[in-house]
Order: C-alpha cells, then structure tokens, then sequence
C-alpha cells in the first residue's frame, strides 16, 4: 500500500513538473549551459591532463543534480504550505508516500537530465571507454547519490518556512561541486582549500564516476562514495520523518 501511494505521488509531481514547462527547461538546461561555458570559456586555461570536455563531465552530472534537487526543496515546502498535505492525510495517505513520492519524481527528472548533460557532452567530444560492468556500476552510483540528495533536499523543503526559503536553503547543493575535483584539479586550489576539497562528499562520487567511465583504477572512491551516499539518505530520510510528523500534528 505505501509503495503504491509512493508511485502515486510520483506520478503527481512529475504531472506538476509537466505542467511547468518553463522551470523545466530551465532545471534541464541550465547545467548543460553550465558544462558548455566551462569546457569553451574556461577549458583551454585548465590543465587536467586530458581534454577538458574529458575532465569535467562527471562534476556536470552532479551539478545537474543539485539543480534538479533544488526543485525537490521547493516542491514540497510548497506543499507543506498550501495545505495539500492536510488533505492527503485525510485520505489515510501518511508522511512516507508523500515524501517519497517527491523523492522518486526528483531521480527519474535528475536521470532525464543527466542524460541531456551525456548527450551533448558526447557531442563536443567526450568519449567514454567505460566497459558494460563499469557503466552498470556508475550508473548505480549516480542513482545512488541522486538519492540521497534528493531526501536531503526534501528534508530542506521540511524545515522551511516558504518555499522562496527552500530554494535559498539548497544554495549549499549546488554549491559544494565547485570546491571539489569536479571542474579542477584539487592541487591546484589554495592550500587551505585541500582538506576540504578532498574529503567533502562530492570528491568521491566524482573521482568514482571519472574512473570508472574512463577505465581507470578507482581505489576505494566509490566504496567511500556510497559510504557517503548512505549516510546523507539513512540522516535525510531520519530528519524527514521527524519534521513531517512535527510540521502536521
């Protein structure tokens, strides 16, 4: 019953993204704009090793998902301030469905996204050379921290008190990709930047997702980023059940 109203309110939210073409072209095409200005404006002036175009796609996808979260916050402080909520619950449709509904309507817009973002990235000459088995494994991660950041983004939409509030508060989601590997090398940030840069949560999703469509060795990266992954969804999912129960008493 609770996965049934969960996929029911998926299906609510996506209707409601539908509806709004302009915010979702604009969720879509703003990192694709982004990943273009870094790789024609700023790439020639950065030396990663390799092409740029090579260099920065995973950060794009990430930054793609931050967007895309963002819209998450917003969309359910929305409905937490315009008394929707109140009437699903007097049709027995309890905090979980509701939220996951938001949740699991934020990764399948994130994937439609990230997909743009490859799609064009491969257009300008990103070329992967990842085999099968190693696809499979980004693409589990991505979903993963898609995931993860999408509770989080809900848990945002929670605590705020409006849903202008919950747009300002996922300003640290899109954010945090840029103090990371994603769009530079670390080594070549201040000093003081280092220890940050390497162990914020980003880093290993990003360095996970380079080595793994590039075939590189990968380490531990991606054992440390679905670490990561896990702990941001087991708090988000924590904190959300706590306030939506405290927001509709």
């Amino acid at each position: 019953m609770t996965g049934t109203a969960a996929l029911t309110m998926a299906g609510r939210s996506l209707r409601i993204s539908r509806r709004s073409p302009d915010a979702l072209i604009a969720a879509l095409m703003l990192p694709v704009m982004l990943m273009l200005i870094f790789v024609y404006f700023f790439g020639g002036a950065i030396d990663t090793g390799t092409a740029y175009v090579t260099y920065v796609v995973p950060g794009a996808m990430l930054l793609c998902a931050g967007f895309g979260a963002a819209s998450t916050a917003v969309s359910v402080a929305d409905d937490m301030k315009n008394g929707i909520v109140d009437r699903l619950r007097s049709l027995d449709v309890g905090g979980v469905p509701v939220l996951a509904g938001h949740v699991t309507a934020s990764v399948v817009r994130n994937l439609v996204s990230t997909a743009l973002v490859l799609a064009v990235a491969l257009a300008i000459g990103f070329r992967p050379r990842a085999s099968a088995p190693a696809y499979l494994a980004a693409a589990g991660l991505l979903v993963a921290y898609i995931t993860a950041i999408s509770w989080l983004a809900a848990t945002l939409g929670l605590l705020a008190k409006s849903p202008e509030a919950a747009g300002g508060f996922t300003f640290l989601m899109m954010f945090l990709p840029y103090p990371s590997s994603a769009f530079v090398p670390i080594g070549t940030m201040p000093s003081w930047l280092h220890g940050f840069a390497g162990h914020q949560p980003l880093t290993p999703v990003i360095e996970s997702l380079r080595a793994l469509l590039l075939d590189r060795p990968a380490g531990n990266a991606p054992w440390t980023a679905l670490a990561w992954c896990a702990a941001i969804t087991a708090l988000a999912v924590t904190l959300a059940g706590v306030l939506f129960r405290r927001r509709t008493r």
